[in-house]
């Protein structure tokens, strides 16, 4: 399967949360073509990253796509910032890797799990991801929520349990109660009183509603620091939360082990975190029961998989970071069905907006709180017609 052009693409910005999903279509002489997406969609970055594929696909036209070990170490070392990690260049490696391994998916008329070993279960347990951004809307804005109330959280918690969902999660600490983001001089150092008083009242309001069954989680987007992860840690913990994601940035494991030993509620980390090498000191220091890492922006599928292996020698369980397009939702499926240490898959708010949705071909959504796998050769998805006539395409050949 000899690669002959790699096509790169900026879908058109997702009117309905701002994000900007960054594509790339693998061409090869038989006709055969694979998608992958880098998962830099949201926030910063996305136009670096398009930039950089365009250096990256020139190194792997003439290569042979059932390569994907030496396509992967060849960007990684020959790219020269490759071994420094970082969001930009992974994501990009990425989204080659992604688009290689649905090509060769395609090419073995297999879906993509079948490649990786076989499905351990055939449906993901699913969390509604994102309440304070409410749930069955047409779209969010990530600097002003609608509402920072209280009752705003538990009537989303709601609408999501009469979906079916059992597991659900917020970040009860981003938005004042005007709904306005908070700046990080207010989650560091020391959290006001009237800022735990409005957390914890967010959380009683989702725990009084959906009583003791269902599952809370809470994610703090590392807007917090050992000092005060902790101190809302030890508030929330009478709520029962399945995990506390993010409690301190990812740069340094030793302070999310801090946070570990004065905690014990399970901690969870790995969106913003890269390669082997960046999550093994993380695994060394037992700190986490679940990683997350981004198989847009880990090191794709190649790369995930050895990660989510490594971590099952130490016991701690994967849930895949999703929140860009509907490429990486059906990658981040068949990953997650083929590792032993699958834990709980999250549905962001945002891959249920309609103008997300309609970026894929297929839409694939959860049914009473669990996801089925794609079944279709590879990953089981393509990027729709209408996204791709409105999209900007640069092709390397």
């Amino acid at each position: 399967m000899k690669i002959t052009s790699v096509d790169i693409m900026a879908l058109e910005r997702d009117r309905g949360n701002g994000s900007r999903p960054i594509i790339v279509r693998i061409n090869t002489a038989s006709g055969l073509y694979g998608y992958g997406e880098a998962g830099i969609a949201i926030g910063t970055g996305a136009p670096s990253c398009f930039a950089l594929l365009k250096d990256f696909a020139p190194m792997i036209i003439g290569m042979d796509a059932n390569y994907n070990e030496v396509i992967w170490e060849k960007i990684f070392k020959m790219s020269f910032w490759g071994q420094g990690n970082g969001g930009v260049i992974m994501s990009a490696l990425s989204a080659i890797d992604c688009a290689i391994w649905d090509l060769k998916a395609k090419a073995a008329n297999l879906p993509l799990y079948k490649l990786l070993g076989g499905k351990h279960r055939d449906k993901l347990w699913t969390y509604a991801s994102q309440l304070q951004f409410g749930w069955g809307t047409d779209s969010f804005n990530p600097v002003q929520a609608r509402s920072g109330e209280p009752e705003f959280y538990r009537d989303a918690a709601l609408k999501c349990v009469e979906e079916g969902y059992t597991a659900v999660k917020a970040n009860f600490i981003r938005y004042d109660r005007s709904g306005k983001i908070l700046p990080a001089t207010a989650t560091t150092g020391h959290l006001s009183r009237d800022l735990m008083r409005l957390a914890e009242q967010r959380i009683r309001a989702i725990r009084d509603a959906v009583g003791p069954d269902v599952e809370i989680l809470a994610e703090n987007h590392a807007m917090t620091d050992a000092a005060t992860a902790v101190q809302f840690g030890r508030m929330a913990r009478q709520f029962d939360i399945m995990f506390l994601e993010e409690g301190c940035s990812p740069l340094n494991p030793g302070v999310m082990k801090k946070i570990a030993d004065n905690l014990d509620i399970p901690l969870a980390t790995g969106e913003r975190t890269y390669t082997r090498w960046g999550f093994l000191p993380f695994l060394e220091n037992h700190c986490l029961t679940v990683i997350q890492p981004d198989i847009g922006n880990c090191g794709g599928v190649t790369e995930g998989k050895k990660i989510c292996d490594m971590a099952h020698i130490y016991d701690v369980g994967v849930q895949t970071h999703i929140c860009s397009s509907p490429v990486n939702l059906a990658v981040s499926l068949h990953l997650e069905a083929a590792i032993p240490n699958f834990t709980i898959h999250e549905h962001h708010i945002a891959l249920t907006l309609p103008s997300c949705v309609e970026m894929g071909k297929y839409d694939y959504q959860p049914k009473n709180g669990y996801f089925e796998i794609p079944d279709l050769p590879g990953i089981g998805q393509e990027v729709s017609d209408k996204a791709l006539a409105t999209a900007v395409i640069e092709t390397i050949k």
